[in-house]
């Protein structure tokens, strides 16, 4: 008999048991050993394909700039990172390659791109010692810099897989090139502060000399910022970035690089640093100013969309006119050229004595050398040094009164930005921006704001005031000619930038404060307004940018375009990133902006303006603006194509025009009317009328009733006539000074003033 027959029917289930559990244990094993291997291989797979290729490897490309385009196609400049001088490793000191090694990797020569015996020695402090030690070699620092293996914001598990993958590929460059090329690509590719980009730009913007002539303390501070830039900044960490440079000392000595004793003598050196600094962004730009206006917008922005601005080869495709910036450009220097001459020949300093002193005490406190003077015996014994030096002394007198520009052009049919011109310098960027970056008075330059809110409330351009002094609660502003007497209309009022008439509308209910800011907030003033009267005269402070987004308003027929610089911008491959669009809204009626329009033609035809017709002699439309002592000159205008606002003065207001050369309509007016005359001749742009709206009429108003106050429409008995445009919906009453048919009102005869 068998076995199995001698088992009993229970064993014999328990046997059948136990054997199909062994089979389903071994199946759990195999089916758990699969899905390990799947996973391990979809692991590999993914660090894998986290690698640089095999190109990237051998031929390591270098950054891509991002080029900014202007609306007609040129190129108008490029962000990139400028500080990167590529180096030889043979021109540079050979303790500089020791202090690396020493402080970074000191078994570099020996290792095949990791270190594994430092692996486990950092995993073993950082698990049970609580400390926090690093295992990168130079080579995995190379790889992480030179193929950005390293992402913003890593979790645990992305950094484990990133220093599989710099593993990975530090094996591959060590099999690639020799340890002296990876020690000069790292040093060329390492980012050191302050925008310096390799080792020898580190050198010319932390000790002003190429890297050939960096001494041992020196290279020891910047081997000391590769660990962290932030932490052991020279500038603004000292103590910090001297306690750093003398580790890596210490650590020159501990590779036998140094003597104990040379080393000690090194440590005792203080870290003297170069007064002048690197940029990290450079900007080449026929509009450096309008370059740097859109930086600051989309930095942030293609940030967030994870791309680098320097680096990642972006298009950028701007509102710019480029014919109309070199226009700009070239009307700016010639006319501050010109007008720098007679402000010298006007402008004596022996008469400013106490401004002087003032701007030359500034000036020498804001020397290196009497920063660094560490007493107060010391310090008085610098002051008087530059006080005496008579070279210094005119340098400072010479930027001090240095006349300054700010200069906007913009379409009114959309807001977009043609030409900007923030300085007197225009091939520099990073100066103030004196189109955006400044709140200046405007002086009689914001009256069109008043007369808009005037003529929306039904006055019409022909209402005539009173053209004498008055005295509103101590309040009594004058005219800039002393000429008073009679009634006056609005439309004389404004083309002669009569203050008193200007005064009236605004103590008055023709045009009350509050209105006038809710007009021009609408209009695209942002600026703190106050409610006061003075307002008429532009006694607050505002940017030349919403000045000219002011105007634009007007000059589109009352409709608000938020200023736009930016169209789109698009990756390395042309997909579009992001696309731009204005905000836009009617800020005030049509027809209200066409009378205003046509009061501020007069400006130019007979009025304050009308200088500009010795350059120009299109249809336009604007307003001077001066302030008090001739500290503030403006001219804001624009035809029907195009709005621009030029802004002239000084940095410091204690500087000023001191006479009448420093109205709006000699220092400023002539840079409008030039660069509307040359845009006009060389992009051929069309002779265009401004438009007239349904609802604005012609009308009959009888003269003697403008001179006494009442601007009544005529009738048939009224002897003299004086035809101006009104609002349809706002008609005046009709003269009852004279007995008479009423007359009809005359329809505009055509679409165009």
């Amino acid at each position: 008999m068998t076995e199995n027959n001698d088992l009993s029917p229970q064993e014999s289930v328990e046997r059948v048991r136990a054997r199909k559990k062994k089979l389903d244990s071994k199946k759990r094993r195999r089916n758990w050993f699969i899905a390990i291997g799947f996973v391990s291989l979809a692991f590999i797979v993914f660090v894998i394909l986290g690698l640089p290729s095999l190109e990237e490897l051998e031929n390591p490309k270098p950054q891509l700039a991002t080029k900014v385009y202007s609306i007609d196609g040129e190129i108008i400049g490029q962000f990139f990172i400028e500080n990167r001088i590529e180096t030889d490793i043979d021109s540079l000191p050979a303790h500089l390659t020791q202090a690396l090694v020493a402080a970074e990797d000191r078994k570099f020569y020996d290792h095949w791109g990791v270190d594994m015996v430092r692996v486990f020695k950092a995993i073993f402090k950082n698990i049970f010692l609580f400390s926090h030690e690093g295992a990168s070699t130079i080579t995995q620092q190379l790889s992480k810099n030179l193929y950005q293996l390293k992402s913003k914001n890593e979790n645990f598990m992305e950094t484990g897989v990133r220093k599989i993958r710099e593993w990975i590929t530090s094996i591959q460059i060590e099999r690639n090139f020799t340890k002296k090329e990876i020690l000069e690509l790292y040093l060329n590719v390492s980012f050191f502060g302050k925008g310096a980009y390799g080792i020898e730009t580190a050198a010319r913007t932390y000790f002003d000399k190429p890297g050939k002539e960096l001494t041992v303390p020196e290279s020891a501070m910047l081997v000391a910022l590769l660990k962290s830039h932030v932490v052991y900044d020279p500038e603004k960490r000292p103590a910090n970035a001297l306690r750093r440079r003398n580790v890596v000392i210490q650590s020159m000595v501990e590779a036998g690089y140094l003597d104990q004793a040379v080393a000690d003598k090194y440590k005792q050196e203080p870290i003297h640093l170069a007064r002048e600094r690197g940029t990290k962004v450079k900007i080449q730009s026929e509009a450096p100013h309008f370059l740097e206006y859109i930086r600051q917008q989309v930095e942030s922005i293609v940030d967030k969309k994870g791309y680098n601005l320097y680096r990642d080869g972006l298009s950028i495709y701007t509102t710019i006119n480029s014919q109309m910036q070199r226009i700009a450009n070239r009307v700016v220097v010639d006319h501050l050229k010109e007008y720098q001459e007679v402000f010298y020949k006007n402008w004596k300093w022996e008469s400013n004595k106490e401004v002087f002193n003032q701007v030359l005490e500034k000036s020498i406190k804001a020397q290196a050398e009497y920063r660094d003077a560490d007493s107060p015996s010391l310090k008085e014994a610098v002051f008087q040094k530059y006080k005496n030096n008579q070279r210094f002394v005119d340098s400072v007198k010479k930027v001090e009164s240095s006349i300054q520009v700010g200069f906007v052009a913009i379409d009114p049919k959309n807001g977009q930005i043609r030409a900007m011109v923030g300085g007197n310098n225009i091939q520099f960027a990073y100066g103030l921006n004196h189109v955006t970056q400044i709140r200046r008075q405007p002086g009689s330059g914001f009256k069109p704001f008043v007369y808009a809110v005037a003529l929306d409330n039904g006055y019409p351009p022909a209402y005539s005031l009173l053209n004498e002094k008055f005295d509103y609660h101590g309040w009594s502003p004058s005219n800039s000619e002393s000429d008073y007497g009679g009634y006056m209309t609005l439309r004389e009022a404004l083309a002669h930038s009569v203050n008193v008439i200007a005064g009236r509308l605004t103590i008055s209910d023709i045009a009350p404060p509050k209105q006038v800011i809710a007009m021009a907030r609408q209009m695209g003033i942002k600026s703190p307004l106050s409610a006061y009267p003075s307002i008429a005269l532009g006694t607050f402070e505002v940017s030349p940018m919403e000045m000219a987004t002011g105007y634009s308003t007007i000059a589109s027929g009352g409709v608000y375009h938020e200023p736009q610089g930016i169209l789109r911008i698009e990756d390395r491959n042309g997909i579009i990133i992001q696309e731009f669009k204005t905000q836009s809204y009617e800020a005030m009626s049509a027809q209200t902006a066409a009378l205003l329009t046509n009061m501020m033609q007069d400006v130019i035809n007979y009025g304050t303006g009308a200088s500009a017709n010795k350059w120009f002699r299109r249809p336009a439309a604007g307003k001077t603006g001066t302030t008090q002592e001739f500290a503030d000159a403006w001219f804001n205008g624009f035809t029907p194509q195009l709005c621009a606002t030029a802004w002239v003065g000084f940095d410091d207001r204690r500087i000023h025009f001191n006479g009448w050369y420093g109205q709006g309509a000699r220092a400023a007016l002539p840079i409008w009317a030039k660069f509307m005359s040359e845009v006009y001749q060389k992009l051929n742009l069309p002779f265009e009328y401004f438009s007239i709206p349904d609802g604005v009429v012609a009308a009959d108003f009888c003269k003697e009733s403008i001179k006494r106050g009442q601007a009544a429409l005529a009738n048939s008995g009224c002897p003299e006539i004086v035809t101006d445009y009104i609002l349809s919906s706002k008609m005046p009453e009709t003269c009852k000074l004279h007995s008479g048919m009423q007359r009809h009102r005359q329809e505009k005869e055509d679409s165009n003033w």
